[in-house]
């Protein structure tokens, strides 16, 4: 478990858990894409699978950065290594933490309602359009949340 407090493999001054979450948040908008085309290609179980297996890995990814930000010493700790103005990067902070939130919000109800509609085979069909709809406010959601979750690492650590 002290393992996850040392140096990371990024090259960065940042911790090994915050390089594998910032590797899996860079990652994900990609995994999401892949998924999506499978479903463009009416790969529906798979795609099911995929996107369900994709949340709970981001899941069970931020619960580990959880964990290992507030075992750290968090933000301010992170901060006293970088050259970036507090505020400015507590602000770019806070802007990733409210799209993450909106974001997982909104996947959340997406992965329910899918899962359910699948279930009941009203999706694909009658409520695909719908679907399709939350599908890509969620997938903007999660390249947004990916792009400032980047920059957040990059504030901290490379500046």
């Amino acid at each position: 478990m002290e393992m996850m407090f040392e140096t990371g493999f990024l090259g960065t001054r940042a911790p090994y858990f915050m390089d594998i979450v910032t590797l899996v948040v860079a990652l994900l908008p990609i995994l999401v894409y892949g998924s999506i085309l499978l479903a463009r290609k009416k790969l529906y179980k798979l795609h099911s699978f995929m996107q369900n297996t994709i949340f709970i890995i981001s899941v069970v990814v931020v619960g580990y950065f959880e964990y290992g930000a507030r075992k750290s010493g968090g933000f301010s700790l992170f901060m006293e290594g970088s050259d970036v103005n507090y505020t400015y990067a507590l602000i770019v902070l806070i802007a990733h933490i409210i799209i993450a939130t909106l974001t997982l919000l909104h996947w959340v109800k997406l992965i329910i309602m899918a899962n359910l509609q699948f279930k009941h085979k009203t999706l694909p069909g009658r409520n695909s359009t719908t679907h399709k709809l939350l599908a890509a406010k969620t997938f903007i959601g999660i390249v947004f949340t990916s792009v400032s979750g980047i920059w957040v690492y990059i504030l901290l650590f490379i500046y």
